[in-house]
């Protein structure tokens, strides 16, 4: 039962420590009353499990569901199983929310019957304390209200757009009609996500104004420096985000347009594991993992989706790299099996 006018926060949890005390007082004082908080502990063996449920016997708007370690997405789609908003809304549990952050985008999106009303973002370094805006302002303004594709592609294209779910809020009935969640075990599933929520959003408004303030820490997963095999695996996240980016252009090619830019996304993504190639030290690691990027399919992604001239050089560029780092003595795709572990 969806209450009209309410907003669900989903919170997943998992050992984020002192700092989780921070955002909960955060969303406590949210200015916006009609509320719920959903946190969902994913096996938490650290404090932040009592300081849930010490928020959730204090304010009856907030609720906490156990559930074993399973990630990010599995928990984000327990709570979205148990909302009774009309939006939902998701917050990393070590991150702060500005107090007028959800009145201003459920004002936005009830105002003017969107599907997604999206804001801009602080981010800042935990270790020093330097801050600074997702979006410049030089890049992409407040806007009025667009399509979802048209919002996407303006959003690709300043290329300082980031495809986090916590800078929005989501209507409800939109992500059950199409079916929506989040990809167990898959590492920044927020790409493959907020694409196909935008490819199916109606009415999309964005505000330039900074409402959630995003710590980054070295030991969160996209700032930690792997090596050898965890690098390896970490890599094919991103491999599969790009047939899965392809996927969805694929199929919805007959229901909206696809533009340059969501093909495009595929190459920049692409273009992550190219530099990771580049970075690793470990020579037979890294035969592999140009093995992978063959056989995977992820090359000729990464050169069928090029529509610009700029992009296509890169392409080209690391292309060249590629065939010249390739060990010739080997074969790619015996190197591939030993990299997934096949016999």
């Amino acid at each position: 039962m969806m209450s009209p006018g309410k907003l669900s926060v989903i919170i997943p949890l998992y050992n984020a420590g002192e700092a989780f005390a921070a955002c909960m007082e955060s969303l406590v004082a949210q200015s916006w009353n009609a509320l719920e908080i959903i946190i969902v502990n994913d096996g938490s063996t650290d404090c932040s499990v009592a300081i849930a449920h010490q928020y959730a016997e204090k304010y009856p708007h907030i609720q906490v569901i156990t559930q074993p370690n399973a990630g990010v997405s599995v928990a984000r789609n327990r709570g979205m199983e148990v909302a009774t908003g009309e939006y939902v809304a998701f917050v990393d549990a070590d991150d702060l929310t500005y107090p007028t952050m959800y009145e201003t985008l459920m004002t936005m999106a009830l105002r003017d019957n969107l599907d997604v009303a999206q804001c801009n973002a602080d981010w800042c370094d935990s270790v020093t304390g330097h801050c600074w805006q997702s979006i410049p302002l030089d890049r992409v303004r407040s806007t009025d209200v667009m399509s979802g594709p048209d919002w996407l592609r303006m959003a690709l294209a300043s290329r300082r757009w980031t495809h986090v779910v916590w800078m929005g809020i989501y209507r409800r009935k939109m992500l059950d009609d199409c079916g929506m969640s989040f990809i167990p075990g898959l590492h920044h599933q927020d790409i493959v996500w907020s694409t196909e929520c935008m490819f199916n959003a109606k009415r999309v408004r964005y505000t330039e104004q900074s409402l959630y303030k995003y710590f980054i820490h070295d030991t969160s997963i996209s700032r930690s420096k792997r090596q050898g095999q965890k690098n390896l695996a970490y890599q094919r996240h991103y491999i599969k985000i790009t047939r899965l980016l392809e996927k969805l252009n694929r199929d919805y090619a007959d229901k909206i347009t696809i533009y340059p830019e969501f093909h495009q996304q595929i190459t920049y993504e692409a273009l992550r594991v190219c530099h990771a190639v580049r970075k690793e030290r470990d020579p037979m690691i890294r035969q592999r993992m140009i093995a992978e990027i063959f056989t995977s399919g992820m090359y000729k992604r990464m050169v069928m989706s090029v529509r610009s001239a700029k992009l296509g050089y890169q392409a080209l560029l690391w292309s060249a790299r590629l065939w010249k780092w390739r060990d010739k003595k080997l074969c790619i795709r015996r190197l591939a099996r030993q990299a997934v572990n096949l016999r």
